[in-house]
């Protein structure tokens, strides 16, 4: 397991700061290493885990699932999948307080999530509540916009 020195805050503006997503960059900026997933190579996307890190508050980024294309126009996507202390939607707000509601659980499964996003100038900010535990935060989703 790596550790950060950065608490989750700082890593969630540090990894904005990487778009267009590329393997070495999250590495780099995690301390951590990605191992390609996915049963078949892939000549558009491809898909890397990580090993967990635990960020200086004791947030534990579970995986960074990050998905990137081959060509140059895509910047990427990345979600962080959390545990640790328990994040709740106030806290959130603090830090992004321009948050609407995305998706919401359709009762099919306590892994259904609410989803509370923003929209930033490199693209969209989701933080993911899961049915399970809908008072911590379970997720964090990078979607940043196409370069133009």
């Amino acid at each position: 397991m790596t550790r950060s020195k950065m608490t989750l805050w700082q890593a969630i503006d540090a990894l904005a700061q990487q778009v267009p997503f590329t393997k070495a960059k999250i590495e780099n900026l995690l301390s951590t290493q990605f191992v390609e997933t996915g049963s078949s190579p892939n000549e558009i996307s491809q898909y890397f885990e990580s090993h967990s890190v635990t960020l200086s508050d004791g947030v534990v980024i579970e995986t960074v699932d990050l998905r990137t294309q081959h060509q140059s126009s895509h910047p990427g996507f990345m979600v962080l999948k959390l545990s640790g202390p328990c994040i709740g939607l106030d806290m959130v707000r603090s830090h992004y307080g321009n948050l609407e509601v995305t998706d919401v659980p359709r009762g099919r499964s306590l892994e259904e999530s609410t989803t509370h996003s923003t929209t930033l100038p490199w693209g969209r900010l989701s933080f993911s509540f899961k049915e399970r535990n809908p008072g911590c935060l379970a997720s964090v989703t990078f979607k940043p916009k196409r370069e133009e």
